[in-house]
């Protein structure tokens, strides 16, 4: 191991052990996988009776899919050559703790055929058009980095994943424990889905120069980085915005004024990127746009419980 090596590990307080595993699921990222489902049965416990086991199901198949992700994204940008010691923003687990890359990409296809099995059951108790949609899902999982024309690379990066991650889910969540769909679902999604092309983004403008020299076409490249921030901070106050405009028009219960928990948070984000430009300086923002989108996520489903309560 090179002094390089050691400096980025300290800097990054990497430890050895289970926690080379534990950083591959890159774990400050997985409420983006959590806050949907939980979030879109909440929003079905208005309709109909909780049925828990399809809940639970749906949500470890969700962060399987997520964690498969994450190392789909490890395994394919070391094998381009874009990953080195030096790169921040990920696990590490191949270039700086020495995990074989066959190794993760096996993992990876382990966790898809578990969410699979878990996806069997889900067809069975609900419909088997959520099959179709899985698969799509799952698809795009690894596509994302994977394949002749990785999504990543491209502007669609953040639509992609807000979309699939936080519409999709949700509305999956939503249908297997109702049996159909609903306008309010769809609507409430929304906000949801920005807060996690937020992540997508402020990985984004984090990674901004190695990524540019690599050739990647990313919205953080295309608008520089002082842009790109502006542009986080922009889709946060929509996020807000249509909050507040469901909480008045009634979309939302006035017990989701709980997401305004959020909002300082999110300006935390905006103030540790501005003018700064290297990634390790912007760690703490990353690492606070996946808290901004957990307690937002959280403190929804949370309200949405306590409408259905009380």
């Amino acid at each position: 191991m090179n002094t390089t090596n050691n400096t980025i590990k300290e800097a990054l307080n990497e430890r050895s052990g289970f926690q080379v595993w534990w950083r591959l699921l890159r774990p400050h990222t997985l409420t983006a996988s959590f806050a949907p489902v939980f979030v879109g049965t909440m929003v079905a416990l208005q309709d109909t009776t909780l049925h828990i086991w399809l809940f639970l199901a749906m949500l470890v198949a969700s962060m399987l899919i997520q964690s498969a992700t994450n190392m789909f994204n490890e395994y394919y940008d070391f094998v381009r050559g874009l990953d080195t010691e030096e790169s921040v923003g990920i696990g590490g687990t191949i270039v700086r703790d020495g995990i074989k890359p066959k190794t993760v990409l096996n993992l990876a296809l382990v966790f898809y055929f578990i969410s699979l099995l878990l996806g069997v059951y889900i067809c069975m108790e609900s419909s088997w058009l959520i099959a179709v949609i899985g698969l799509i899902c799952m698809a795009f999982g690894y596509l994302y980095t994977g394949g002749p024309f990785p999504i990543a690379y491209t502007p669609l990066g953040e639509l992609f994943s807000g979309f699939f991650m936080g519409t999709v889910i949700i509305g999956i969540s939503y249908y297997i424990q109702t049996g159909n769909l609903s306008s309010q679902v769809i609507w409430i999604s929304i906000p949801v889905a920005i807060f996690i092309g937020c992540i997508m983004l402020s990985n984004n403008i984090r990674d901004l120069d190695g990524d540019k020299e690599s050739g990647r076409k990313t919205i953080a490249i295309l608008l520089g980085r002082p842009n790109a921030t502006r542009f986080l901070a922009l889709l946060f106050g929509i996020a807000f915005l249509l909050t507040t405009t469901y909480i008045f028009l009634g979309i939302l219960p006035t017990w989701s004024l709980l997401t305004y928990l959020a909002i300082p948070k999110a300006i935390k984000v905006v103030k540790n990127f501005w003018g700064k430009t290297q990634p390790l300086e912007m760690m703490p923002a990353m690492i606070a746009t996946g808290k901004t989108n957990t307690i937002y996520g959280l403190s929804l489903g949370l309200s949405l419980l306590l409408f259905h309560i009380f």
